[in-house]
């Protein structure tokens, strides 16, 4: 169907148990019962000199994390090897800061080849506002999905971050998709944007086309300007908000992301799980604790689902 914008904001209106009735049909329709499983790791922590409000690892904020410099190639390596026994598929190399400096990329691209060789495991990353050189060089190293998040929506996004600007995340979005990797591009709910924002995101989203849709629910971290946001958002809002996300982005694979843990009850997880979401990240975020992989695999166990 042709829906609206005005349609999809009254969509907020219908009983949850009604959204969830529709998102859940329109999944099944595009997917089989396998979860994908993605890990992660924060190969340089803290440091970083753009200044979203959300971020624990912005310099411009006073968030106490333990900072690190690019860790080595061996470690990441290992760390990748140690997701796929846990039963990821996928190994994202996440790294702070704009963009790495060209020593640091250099390295960074020995990171990829370590990683694209482990046999089972896709090597994904989320290095930030890279070059068009750049770019080709991680996708000839062996990187097959790029992480770039939108966080929020076009008119939101000037309240959440001044040192760079919604169209920079839409176009290394875009450049990523043209030299032929696919594209993990989600968003963070629960930062005080309005309904409308929420499906701003999703349409934008439509638009960028991306493979994967991470799906944050904000963690409000001490020290950030967000800090006091634990009430901008409630379960059945972020429950609604993922059954609409799957109506507009049908064939999308909708991720868990950062914060499920900490702003959904385990049964409410699964209700999102129910809802549309058919990806997990599955361990611990870049600076807050995540998911036990066991307790993801029992949970989708209790709902039919294999994680793969």
């Amino acid at each position: 169907m042709n829906y609206t914008k005005e349609d999809y904001l009254k969509m907020y209106d219908k009983p949850l148990s009604e959204l969830i009735e529709i998102s859940s049909k329109i999944t099944a329709e595009n997917f089989d019962n396998t979860v994908e499983a993605c890990s992660i790791l924060s190969a340089k922590t803290g440091a970083c000199q753009e200044n979203c409000k959300y971020c624990s690892q912005s310099s411009h904020n006073h968030a106490e994390i333990t900072c690190h410099p690019l860790l080595d190639v061996e470690t990441v390596k290992q760390a990748a090897l140690s997701a796929k026994e846990n039963g990821a598929t996928r190994f994202c190399i996440v790294t702070s800061g704009r963009v790495p400096t060209d020593k640091d990329f250099e390295k960074i691209l020995e990171m990829i080849k370590a990683v694209a060789s482990i046999d089972g495991l896709h090597c994904c990353a989320s290095l930030g506002l890279l070059s068009e050189e750049q770019v080709k060089k991680i996708k000839e190293a062996g990187v097959e999905r790029y992480n770039h998040n939108i966080n929020t929506s076009e008119n939101y996004h000037k309240f959440i971050c001044s040192t760079h600007n919604f169209s920079d995340r839409v176009n290394t979005v875009k450049m990523i998709q043209k030299y032929g990797m696919e594209a993990c591009c989600g968003v963070i709910i629960g930062m005080g944007e309005t309904r409308e924002d929420r499906i701003d995101m999703a349409l934008s989203l439509k638009e960028l086309n991306p493979k994967t849709v991470p799906i944050n629910f904000l963690n409000p971290i001490k020290g950030t300007p967000l800090e006091g946001y634990e009430d901008k958002i409630d379960e059945e809002e972020i429950l609604k908000t993922i059954c609409i996300f799957r109506i507009i982005l049908p064939k999308a694979l909708l991720r868990y992301a950062g914060g499920r843990t900490t702003r959904l009850s385990e049964y409410n997880q699964k209700l999102g799980i129910k809802a549309g979401i058919n990806s997990l990240l599955v361990g611990n975020y870049l600076t807050t604790t995540g998911s036990n992989s066991e307790d993801d695999k029992q949970m989708l166990k209790e709902l039919d689902l294999v994680m793969g």
